[in-house]
């Protein structure tokens, strides 16, 4: 499947697509984590709509980079960076979302679209549910290292994952 795999950036044309892969993506892999309430949600894709609507129009994102993985024509996958967030922030890009559909995984849709949202002679930063064994295992095969900082989001704690561009140290 790999090869028919295709990463575009996202359009407003997407956002129901979208909405649905982030929603969906939520669903299988943080259900145990989070709570059923917020995962079950009848709403959950409406507020998703509303957020990916804002992320592709409004201003306020407009440094963001968000791209789609699609196979034969169906959105599988999605990544979203932009500007660092952490006031601690010594990367230039931060990884914000990244989700690909279970029935996806290892069709190098993840490797795709993270090459797409983020250089790789960028340094970079993203947080990851911990535990998530394989989603920690994708980005340590992406040059990403944990950096020992951790917080509470959702219910869930997270580790942060950094990577040094291309000549500089990685984080202990």
């Amino acid at each position: 499947m790999g090869s028919s795999v295709i990463v575009r950036l996202g359009q407003v044309e997407d956002v129901p697509a979208i909405a649905r892969v982030h929603v969906v993506s939520w669903q299988e892999t943080y259900r145990g984590l989070m709570s059923d309430q917020l995962l079950d949600n009848p709403g959950f894709i409406a507020a998703r709509e509303r957020f990916w609507t804002a992320a592709l129009t409004d201003e306020r994102f407009a440094q963001n980079r968000i791209a789609v993985a699609e196979h034969e024509g169906d959105v599988i996958g999605i990544a979203m960076s932009g500007p660092p967030q952490d006031t601690d922030a010594s990367w230039s890009v931060q990884l914000y979302v990244i989700y690909v559909l279970a029935a996806n995984f290892g069709s190098g849709a993840g490797s795709a679209l993270l090459n797409a949202v983020i250089d790789s002679r960028d340094t970079a930063a993203l947080w990851v549910a911990d535990p998530n064994p394989r989603a920690q295992a994708f980005y340590r095969g992406h040059g990403f290292m944990p950096d020992e900082a951790v917080k509470i989001e959702d219910g869930v704690r997270e580790i942060r994952l950094v990577r040094a561009g291309p000549g500089k140290p990685s984080p202990k």
